[in-house]
């Protein structure tokens, strides 16, 4: 059965919920992106207005501006030095925590935060897992300059890896090219299935011209998946 959005949102809300048992008094927050990591931001506002005290560093201008008008507490990263949680969601998520972000275009501080961080939780729908990535494509940031040149690179080093027919893709929105809140601009990548995340994501990162892409290897530390069921949990085992 396909859900209505009214059963999306349900989900993300439940995962959401689930998340907030990681939430501790006093805890140093990175605040992700999304749909999902906003709702996360209104029930974690719930939890502040009853007496939780927490500090935030947002992800996005779009995360800061919600949590702000949640009178959710905020502090830049470098302020807060070493991050206990990051809450974020994912475009897609395999078994072993391997994710692909970037979909709403905040990928390069998504990742920065979740590097700054003791644990990284993901909350997501269960449509969301996936047996390999790749099917959703492939958010690569590249710097604006010669941005051309640099796709062009993007699909020689992938090639080479045996990903021959994937066709790095210009992010537009309303027409217009698109850029994050870094200014630099976005190419979708669609790899279809993805063999080996690491071994693609350590190329892509020697591309010149590439700032960060979308994969994130060994960030996660749990993923919560909610679900017409419930709401199950995957640890990192390793």
């Amino acid at each position: 059965m396909v859900s209505t959005p009214h059963d999306a949102n349900e989900l993300k809300r439940a995962a959401a919920a689930r998340a907030l048992d990681y939430v501790k008094d006093g805890m140093k927050l990175g605040l992700g992106t999304g749909s999902t990591a906003e709702a996360f931001l209104d029930l974690l506002a719930e939890r502040v207005r009853a007496g939780l005290k927490i500090v935030g560093t947002p992800t996005s201008e779009r995360t800061a501006e919600k949590a702000r008008a949640l009178n959710i507490r905020l502090e830049e990263l470098d302020a807060l030095g070493r991050l206990d949680l990051t809450i974020d969601g994912a475009d897609e998520a395999d078994v072993n925590l391997d994710l692909i972000k970037g979909g709403g275009g905040a990928l390069l501080r998504e990742k920065i935060v979740a590097a700054s961080s003791f644990r990284m939780v993901v909350i997501a729908d269960e449509s969301k897992l996936v047996h390999r990535l790749g099917a959703f494509p492939l958010p690569v940031e590249v710097v604006a300059f010669g941005h051309c040149t640099t796709a062009a690179r993007i699909a020689a080093v992938t090639q080479a890896l045996g990903y021959d027919h994937m066709r790095p893709s210009l992010r537009l929105k309303d027409g217009a090219v698109f850029n994050t809140d870094s200014g630099n601009v976005i190419y979708d990548c669609p790899f279809g299935m993805i063999a080996d995340a690491a071994s693609l994501a350590a190329a892509l990162s020697m591309v010149t011209g590439v700032v960060e892409h979308g994969l994130f290897v060994g960030l996660a530390s749990a993923l919560v998946l909610a679900g017409p069921g419930g709401v199950r949990v995957i640890e990192r085992t390793v």
